[in-house]
């Protein structure tokens, strides 16, 4: 059981989702907890789903009148029940090769949105190439990788885009302090080894493990720092609504470090609400031509600023604005610069978009 605390108290301002009965398969994980509490806060009952009956009667005691409900994803009729008079289902289970399709079928025939936290690249791919008719035949939103690696960089890059139909290459940086994974990264890492992707020459292709090191200059207060490539769901996810060739991502060295090494520990709570210390700074850079278009967003620890983001996007979605039914990039459904200020400056301490967006 994951040490996060637990805000319970749902804030004045937390009514957006009042009404609302949201299924989360994985409430006891690392993430999903965040994702509890943050549908909570703003007025929802979530619906605690996982496989562990036990943990799920700890996490109720801290989700004061939650309903528990143990399904596998294995088991469709178990996932059928654990759904059954949901609004929508997020799915923050991982290693999410493993759960997201059975899930998505599962809301497929309850007929409600799904939206996950995935940041497998294979995920997101398949639930655009295999799921668009049927999620419009069924009426709903299929809504993949609405999570820090993902939905995040998708965002920031079509803010930056702007009014450009098009981009020569969309870069995404990623400046962290640290990365201390969880058990469900290191899962994850596990089972998606060798799978991952890179967006280029217009196409998905394998990535390159054997990289060079190089310097990047980041935003301040990081500055340049050596940097290497990265493999994200931002690369799938972006070339599905923007016309890009090339869509690459870069992180400096110190979270990669950390990452790879074995006997990194797991984040530990640093404030009230469980986040860790950790920090991030994200940069969209678009080029087009001779002309470069930038956004930044920084905040802190990547899986805690993952709740607010998968919650906003939900809310978006119910209430109509997450566009028509069928398989969405976080860019294409919703107003990006829109969608950004609502999570700052609480959820994103720092938020900087082209004066046009400014304001």
């Amino acid at each position: 059981m994951s040490n996060t605390p637990f805000t319970t108290a749902v804030s004045d301002a937390g009514v957006r989702l009042e009404g609302r009965t949201v299924a989360v398969v994985g409430a006891y994980g690392h993430t999903g907890r965040f994702v509890v509490a943050e549908l909570r806060r703003r007025g929802a009952t979530p619906i605690l789903v996982g496989r562990d009956l036990e943990k799920l009667e700890a996490l109720r005691a801290l989700a004061p009148g939650a309903p528990v409900r143990v399904a596998s994803t294995g088991d469709a009729a178990s996932l059928d029940r654990a759904l059954d008079g949901a609004s929508a289902v997020v799915n923050a289970a991982g290693p999410f090769l493993e759960t997201s399709l059975p899930v998505a079928d599962a809301a497929l025939r309850a007929g409600i949105p799904y939206l996950d936290v995935a940041a497998e690249q294979g995920v997101s791919a398949a639930l655009f190439d295999t799921y668009g008719d049927r999620a419009r035949e069924a009426g709903v939103v299929i809504a993949p990788s609405l999570a820090f690696y993902g939905g995040l960089g998708d965002l920031l890059a079509t803010a930056a885009l702007g009014d450009w139909p098009d981009a020569d290459e969309i870069t995404l940086a990623y400046g962290l302090d640290s990365w201390h994974p969880t058990h469900g990264t290191r899962r994850t890492g596990e089972t998606n080894a060798g799978q991952h992707l890179v967006y280029t020459g217009g196409e998905l292709r394998p990535f390159d493990y054997s990289q060079d090191v190089f310097p990047w200059d980041f935003p301040e207060p990081l500055g340049t720092q050596d940097a290497q490539a990265f493999a994200t769901a931002d690369q799938v996810t972006l070339p599905r609504h923007v016309r890009t060739p090339e869509v690459r991502a870069v992180m400096n060295l110190a979270p990669l470090r950390d990452i790879r090494a074995e006997d990194t520990p797991e984040p530990r709570p640093a404030d009230a609400v469980g986040r860790s210390a950790q920090t991030f700074l994200v940069e969209a850079v678009v080029r087009r031509g001779t002309e470069t278009r930038r956004a930044v967003a920084g905040g802190q620890d990547i899986y805690a600023v993952t709740a607010p983001l998968v919650a906003e996007a939900l809310e978006r979605v119910l209430d109509g604005r997450g566009g028509a039914p069928g398989v969405r990039a976080a860019g294409e459904a919703f107003d990006a610069a829109d969608f950004l200020r609502a999570l700052a400056p609480e959820h994103l301490t720092r938020l900087d978009l082209p004066a046009r967006l400014a304001v």
